[in-house]
């Protein structure tokens, strides 16, 4: 089982828009009385007063990063990541159609003890930062695609609310 260098354990919380990975590091944090590193982007692009451009996207993984970093100050055995430099790489990918050097760099698939996909099975929910409805499967196939080539230990969280909470107890309890 893979740990930081401080012996946390993290996991990881991926996948497409809307697949309720927010609740899901909520919940899982309260429920193991762990913290949860939220996902950085919403602020920051929910507060930018133009379009998001690439650099932004660089701008956000560092800041992601930054907020592990803080959140495993505060843990005992393990955090929960609401994304990570993956949701980074693959957007970049998806809408730039080019992922920037800075982020390949720091993306490091193997300090996530587990990498929880999250379905495309929850229905849809309208968001002013949510971009692509139509494109869920093929950003789900990339995110698969990605932790298969990067040999990440993963497992695909399906379910409505609590059987969704409960697949990743259980998937965390095999990691445990």
């Amino acid at each position: 089982m893979e740990k930081s260098s401080t012996g946390i354990i993290k996991i990881a919380i991926v996948g497409p828009e809307s697949t309720g990975k927010s609740t899901l590091a909520k919940a899982l944090a309260e429920y193991y009385h762990e913290p949860w590193v939220a996902e950085e982007a919403r602020n920051y692009v929910a507060n930018l007063n133009r379009p998001y451009h690439l650099k932004d996207i660089v701008a956000i993984a560092e800041m992601q990063l930054k907020a592990e970093a803080m959140a495993i100050k505060n843990a005992k055995k393990m955090v929960f990541c609401d994304t990570t430099l993956l949701v980074n790489k693959i957007w970049a990918s998806f809408v730039f159609k080019e992922v920037p050097t800075k982020i390949i760099d720091l993306y490091q698939p193997q300090n996530y003890a587990i990498h929880l996909l999250c379905n495309i099975d929850l229905p849809w929910e309208n968001d002013p930062l949510r971009e692509h409805p139509l494109h869920r499967e093929e950003l789900l196939k990339l995110y698969e695609n990605d932790l298969k080539q990067s040999n990440s230990n993963f497992a695909l969280i399906t379910g409505l609310a609590n059987e969704r909470f409960q697949n990743a107890i259980i998937a965390i309890g095999k990691l445990l």
